[in-house]
């Protein structure tokens, strides 16, 4: 059988130290650049949804109009289908590869990604399916870290070990850590008029006692239970007493009482 044309990796998998992560995301702090385009009774469709959280909230924005969620991976759509029954949300959620939406064209008035491009091999090619089930004068939106813009405080040298780590683990899978900066690119290459094109750029901030705890502790279990940590061990980029030390330095660094971490995003917003 031959092998696919995107044989993409997600870095991160669905551990529950990654999906813990994602369901904290609401379209408040994740996707505000997008808010004022939203109206009610629009289409809406979340590429690479996850467990649902941006979509619910979204959903919310645009009643009584469609949205559907895909992602895919079946397990985290069933996480999503969940958390829409729990919500009360009519939302859709089904499995769908982001090269291959399948849905005709001019089908969404807005069509979303939040932390996808990033994951995978071919983004523009990406953003061209986005852009051809998007209608005609709707908009793509779609938002990215940049590993490289991420910044903490105070200095610790673990972290810095992990940041270059993350970047090695990435370029084996063939993705761009450093989407964020890269958008606008990506976006233009895809086809859309420059003269409709939005980019921006917008950052999550860690620096209270609670959110530093839950930012270090959730990174450290990354670095020694995710696909992450699996990946770096397979691509021979690291090995279980590497990772440790990697989740140990995340500690220090959430114990810290004047611990400050930004981690930096990309976003665009484009005319179809």
């Amino acid at each position: 059988m031959n092998t696919p044309v995107h044989a993409d990796v997600y870095t991160h998998g669905h551990h529950e130290s990654v999906l813990r992560s994602h369901r904290w995301r609401t379209a408040q702090n994740s996707a505000a650049y997008l808010l004022p385009h939203l109206t009610p009774g629009q289409s809406l469709l979340d590429v690479g949804c996850g467990p649902g959280s941006v979509t619910i909230d979204l959903a919310a924005r645009v009643a009584p109009g469609r949205v559907v969620g895909v992602d895919v991976s079946a397990t985290v759509v069933d996480v999503a289908r969940t958390a829409a029954a729990d919500a009360g949300t009519d939302v859709t959620f089904d499995v769908a590869d982001a090269y291959e939406l399948p849905f005709p064209d001019d089908s969404f008035d807005v069509v979303h990604a939040h932390q996808v491009l990033q994951h995978l091999s071919d983004p523009v090619a990406a953003l061209r399916e986005m852009r051809r089930v998007a209608k005609p004068g709707g908009v793509v939106a779609v938002r990215d870290a940049d590993y490289s813009g991420m910044t903490w405080y105070p200095p610790s040298p673990g972290l810095d070990e992990w940041q270059a780590l993350y970047q090695e683990v990435t370029e084996a899978n063939r993705a761009e850590a450093d989407a964020g900066r890269r958008l606008l690119s990506w976006v233009r290459a895809a086809g859309f008029d420059p003269a409709g094109i939005a980019p921006s750029a917008g950052v999550w901030c860690y620096a209270t006692p609670e959110d530093r705890t839950w930012w270090a502790d959730l990174w450290a279990d990354r670095c020694t239970k995710s696909n992450f940590a699996a990946q770096a061990i397979d691509h021979h980029l690291a090995d279980e007493v590497g990772l440790e030390l990697l989740a140990d330095a995340w500690h220090e660094w959430g114990a810290q009482p004047d611990g400050w971490f930004a981690v930096l995003h990309g976003e665009v917003v484009a005319r179809a």
